[in-house]
């Protein structure tokens, strides 16, 4: 399952230097994961200070949806 980023994120860009595949990009409210990326290591759930990342079995639609459309 890719991490997901829901709109708790603080923008504080942690999680993107955390992600070892570069999946994570900066988007104009929040950072996002690219789910064609994401290798599912869980490295940027743990390395979220604001607990703002899950994985898209626990994230709502709007956020997956969210992610997948600004991380192109």
């Amino acid at each position: 399952m890719p991490s997901v980023i829901t709109d708790k994120c603080a923008k504080c860009l942690t999680c993107v230097e955390a992600c070892p595949v570069g999946a994570i990009k900066e988007a104009a409210t929040q950072a996002v994961v690219n789910p064609d990326e994401c290798i599912d290591c869980g490295a940027c759930i743990s390395e979220c200070p604001v607990g703002a990342i899950v994985t898209s079995d626990e994230a709502d639609e709007k956020d997956v949806k969210f992610n997948a459309e600004n991380s192109k």
